[in-house]
């Protein structure tokens, strides 16, 4: 990682989204870019990985296609290269596995001179006399130092649990997020009782992989606060608040506004694709064939953990409370996985820059349109990726809007259009100021 004068850009953590920006800086020659993992190597969700599970965008949302499709980093000059295009073409799939995107991201890692693994950044500083940032790294050859005019914070977001589930969460015990489900699958599936919480797309995963391993006497459970076990929004005027028409709207609005706003919109990218949710109603009609009930399946909705404690054969009871019944109950499961989601977080290495950093009334960080935090004049610019969900709205953390932030990102390290962009991606207008 040695340089001799400061990069123009340092990406720190490579997920899909600084490696979209890597990519599409790739030839770009007077931008020198450089991005950093602690990872060995790249790996996208390896804990969801599932057997037939697929992208809920299409292949499109690459890592460069709705910024510049002719770019060599493509998800088809991918195909091409593992000599795939012709299976792919007959397949005629608009969404692909999950597990060929983790593939796919991973050739370009691989590919990318931009990326460096094995490199973990331990903070970052404002060199005044070098006009730049120092940031120092421990690597593979020790601890060093690199000099950039401006960082891109891409490390990704972290697991969840509700509250009384944290206590007995590790990473062998009863209680598990649904990220390690991949990594303890066939210990999960042969427990007698296990118990699913949360109505995202990964809880509806989780609990169609147990429900179709489940075995006589087994007891499959999936609980949620959310009201319906109900479909995400996936209309074609609806999927235009994933566009950077709306994130414009989005970013204009009011503080408390945004912040009233979001949660409204759970439907838009906390719910569950409607395959998914038919496939789950397919498992358990077929059950039904010949008279009966599917035994030992429970899904209950509106129903929230209102606290949980561990048994001394590993075992957890848990106690489920439904707000409008006003009813609590109390029942025993072997094992929790709580599809609970992932949090922001913000990286350590931004500790010695803390007093330079603005926030909001929240404490959140604060971040311009282009996706810079905000910071005290005469420094840098530091850019985040899917840290702005209360800033930029649900397409923060959407495949669909990465090469698209990522080119509005190396515009702005620029100065100039390295990558056109469009005025308009929205048939839909939103807000009144150019709605004549």
């Amino acid at each position: 990682m040695s340089h001799e004068s400061p990069l123009d850009l340092l990406g720190v953590g490579i997920g899909p989204f600084n490696l979209s920006l890597a990519a599409l800086a790739d030839g770009v020659e007077d931008l020198d870019v450089r991005c950093v993992d602690e990872r060995s190597s790249f790996g996208w969700h390896p804990g969801m990985l599932l057997e037939g599970t697929t992208l809920q965008v299409p292949f499109l949302a690459d890592l460069v296609t709705l910024v510049d499709p002719t770019s060599r980093w493509s998800f088809l000059a991918y195909l091409r290269e593992r000599r795939r295009l012709f299976p792919f073409y007959f397949a005629e799939r608009f969404l692909v596995p999950r597990a060929e995107f983790d593939d796919y991201c991973r050739w370009a890692a691989e590919g990318l001179d931009a990326c460096r693994f094995g490199h973990r950044v331990e903070a970052i500083r404002w060199d005044e006399a070098a006009g730049a940032f120092a940031a120092s790294l421990i690597g593979p050859d020790g601890v060093g130092e690199v000099l950039a005019r401006n960082v891109v914070l891409g490390i990704g977001t972290a697991p969840t649990l509700p509250a009384p589930l944290r206590a007995l969460h590790d990473d062998d015990g009863p209680v598990l997020h649904s990220a390690q489900y991949l990594h303890r699958r066939d210990a999960l599936r042969a427990l007698d009782d296990v118990t699913v919480v949360g109505s995202g797309q990964s809880g509806a995963e989780v609990f169609l992989d147990l429900l179709r391993a489940q075995r006589p006497g087994q007891v499959r459970r999936w609980c949620t606060r959310s009201r319906a076990i109900a479909p995400m929004e996936y209309s074609k005027l609806g999927l235009e608040q994933f566009t950077p028409d709306y994130t414009r709207y989005f970013h204009g609005l009011q503080e408390p506004v945004r912040d009233r706003v979001l949660p409204q919109q759970s439907q838009l990218y906390k719910a569950i694709s409607a395959d998914t949710i038919a496939e789950i109603q397919q498992v358990l009609y077929e059950r039904t064939i010949g008279g009966g009930w599917p035994d030992g399946v429970s899904i209950t909705p509106n129903v929230s953990v209102a606290s949980a404690a561990g048994i001394a054969d590993g075992g957890v009871t848990l106690e489920l409370r439904e707000p409008d019944q006003g009813q609590a109950a109390t029942l025993r499961t072997d094992a929790v996985v709580a599809a609970t989601g992932y949090a922001p977080r913000e990286p350590r290495c931004l500790r010695p820059l803390e007093d330079a950093l603005q926030r909001d009334a929240r404490g959140r960080l604060a971040i311009d349109a282009e996706h810079r935090l905000v910071t005290r004049p005469g420094l840098g610019g530091i850019f985040v990726q899917n840290a702005e969900l209360h800033t930029h709205g649900v397409g923060a953390p959407d495949l669909g809007l990465g090469a698209w932030r990522s080119a509005t990102i190396l515009n702005a390290v620029a100065g100039r259009e390295v990558h056109p962009l469009p005025e308009r991606t929205a048939f839909t207008t939103f807000g009144l100021e150019h709605a004549a």
